[in-house]
């Protein structure tokens, strides 16, 4: 009841994390828990006489139906990537009773948590195209093993309408209907979704997707093998978006020359393993412009429980739109 305390997001106690979860992993004696990231999911670093662990606390929007889907994901994935040059994944760590997750009480209401393999390895930025070829290589591996899934869940697309009707509602519901951005947002997305149709029609690859490949989730190396994790997001899509996002990752460098050859390099490495037409990548760009707009959305969905509205006015909706009338789709 909006009458009533409550809170819209918290941040569970280290402590109370160890007492509610130590006794229900075969990891180890915990010697620490130290609340690591805040994210969109709140993450801890969990150290005990065996090692090195991470710990995911989900925001309660992520049902334990998402958690199962994500898991069993994960579980099949590990399995086919067995034998991959270029590819391993970060793993969850099974309990004691043989299950994945543990529902915890929070002030907002219930939180998934879940245990993960912790990462050693080295962060590539991705800045050479030796690097780029490699990391080419593995996302084709992962595409190519995710095409041999078999996930009966259920789930959503990331389709026309997670990418652009679901964000432009929230956008829209959050600056208002009668704010004079509006009919161009309505506009602009009616445009994008219009070449996406017109893009699909070619036979576009589609299939199970990382869902969140910017390269922070992707980039962490040992030795040849690129491990990727945060599968959050996952679900089947267009693979031009997974690759649209390491296109636009944010932590690349250098002029757009630069740019080209690194992403020639990219394609030519995951050419090297599976199918990826002219069509596919010519429609990179346009997915490009597809996560951006999903990710303005993502702002608004995250204004009134973490971040405030103060970053988020008319400079915050103003970058955006010029952003967006500056990539062509509408006039």
């Amino acid at each position: 009841m909006s009458n009533q305390p409550t809170a819209l997001r918290s941040v569970l106690n280290p402590r109370y994390l160890e007492s509610a979860l130590s006794n229900q992993y075969d990891i180890g004696t915990w010697e620490e828990c130290l609340f690591w990231l805040r994210g969109l999911n709140d993450t801890y670093r969990v150290r005990t006489s065996s090692g090195m662990y991470i710990l995911r606390i989900y925001r309660t929007e992520i049902s334990e139906a998402d958690v199962q889907y994500e898991l069993s994901l994960l579980a099949q994935l590990k399995n086919v990537l067995t034998s991959a040059e270029h590819t391993d994944i970060g793993e969850y760590i099974q309990k004691k009773d043989d299950t994945g997750y543990t529902v915890l009480e929070a002030a907002e209401g219930k939180r998934v948590a879940v245990m993960f393999r912790y990462i050693d390895g080295t962060e590539n930025n991705l800045e050479d195209e030796e690097s780029c070829y490699a990391f080419g290589q593995s996302a084709a591996e992962m595409h190519k093993a995710m095409d041999q899934l078999d996930v009966e869940l259920p789930r959503y697309e990331l389709d026309l309408k997670f990418l652009i009707d679901e964000p432009l509602e929230r956008i829209i519901q959050y600056i208002g209907e009668n704010h004079e951005a509006a009919a161009f947002l309505h506009t602009f997305a009616t445009a994008l979704k219009e070449r996406i149709v017109a893009a699909s029609r070619q036979g576009l690859d589609f299939g199970l997707c990382h869902g969140d490949m910017h390269g922070n989730n992707n980039a962490f190396q040992q030795e040849h093998s690129f491990i990727h994790y945060d599968f959050e997001w996952a679900a089947k899509g267009w693979r031009a978006y997974d690759l649209a996002q390491v296109k636009i990752r944010k932590r690349q460098s250098g002029d757009s020359g630069q740019k080209q050859r690194l992403w020639d390099a990219l394609m030519k490495g995951y050419r090297s393993v599976r199918k990826f037409t002219d069509a596919d990548e010519q429609a990179v760009d346009l997915f490009i412009i597809a996560r951006r707009f999903w990710v303005m959305g993502l702002d608004v969905a995250f204004i009134e429980s973490d971040m405030g509205a103060l970053d988020y006015g008319e400079d915050w909706l103003n970058d955006f739109l010029e952003e967006f009338r500056d990539m062509g789709i509408v006039s």
